[in-house]
């Protein structure tokens, strides 16, 4: 019989609020999200204002108190600096990242890495090379509490100043073959990124499909008049680029019918997460119940 994904929110349209202006935090957050379809709620690094044990105790227990689990903790970690003692630095707070999301959720719980930046002065076989490294050393770290590591298709992180190394396609397959299939890292896949990298959503999941271990759900649509190509002009700029939109999961550029026919046939049973909010909770609200709607039309049997 098959296992059912579950369905978790992540507020994209308070990350700035939490993580930097600091006018709401994470436990309001999880007050508002009370009554959304969700059955967790993910994390993001900038949302814990402390990393002490009382912090991350009382946080767990108002999740748990509010009914939600913690599926993942997104982290960013720039394992591409061309400076070597970044990179050292990197590994270093990926490691106590690793713990603190084991400290939240448990085993079996995904903290997600990324490549690093696309500096400037960083080519593609050294960004490979850095990027794998840095991966490789926090594995070990995963195994030792049972979390597995998820990289991400990602586009940038929201206070980056350059966008993802391995943003696309065929850098992002070129690291994953460098890091040996484990039970303690796979793919943590987003449509929404391949879209904006310039590659086929389909295509990615196809070539990734069997080590993927987390999904991030959410449309994508350009500013009126703007192309794929004027992205590139953001670049050197902190935070995501003013010419990509964001609306109900499910009437964007994403073939979400598609892309769960993958999922059910492939057997994926984790965790699919939306990020969404930013034109109000009610869009929220019906991009989950979006999601609720495929899980129960592609997975129409549960153990």
């Amino acid at each position: 019989m098959k296992k059912r994904p579950r369905i978790s929110a992540f507020p994209k349209c308070y990350l700035e609020e939490i993580s930097q202006k600091r006018t709401m935090s994470v436990f309001d957050w999880i007050q508002m999200a009370k009554d959304l379809p969700a059955e967790g709620l993910e994390m993001y690094e900038g949302f814990l204002w402390e990393l002490t044990d009382s912090f991350l105790g009382r946080l767990s227990d108002e999740l748990s108190r509010c009914n939600f689990e913690m599926p993942m903790l997104c982290c960013s970690p720039d394992f591409t600096h061309p400076e070597r003692s970044k990179r050292l630095a990197a590994v270093e707070y990926q490691k106590k990242m690793i713990e603190v999301a084991f400290k939240l959720g448990g085993a079996g719980t995904v903290c997600r890495v990324l490549s690093g930046q696309r500096w400037p002065e960083v080519d593609l076989q050294r960004g490979l090379d850095y990027a794998s490294e840095g991966i490789l050393a926090c594995i070990p770290t995963a195994q030792s509490l049972g979390v597995v590591l998820g990289i991400e298709n990602h586009y940038k992180d929201g206070f980056w100043l350059y966008p993802e190394f391995a943003q696309k396609m065929e850098v992002f397959l070129a690291l994953l073959a460098r890091i040996p299939e484990s039970s303690n890292f796979g793919v943590q896949y987003d449509p929404s990124n391949a879209v904006v990298a310039g590659d086929d959503p389909l295509a990615l999941l196809d070539a990734v499909l069997p080590r993927v271990v987390s999904m991030h759900a959410s449309d994508r649509y350009l500013a009126p008049g703007a192309s794929l190509d004027d992205l590139k002009h953001a670049e050197g700029s902190a935070g995501y680029s003013k010419l990509l939109l964001h609306g109900v999961t499910g009437k964007g550029l994403n073939n979400y019918p598609e892309i769960f026919r993958r999922l059910s046939a492939s057997g994926y049973s984790g965790w699919i997460s939306i990020e969404d909010g930013m034109n109000g909770m009610g869009e929220m609200r019906e991009s989950l119940l979006f999601l609720q709607e495929m899980v129960h039309t592609f997975y129409p049997t549960t153990e």
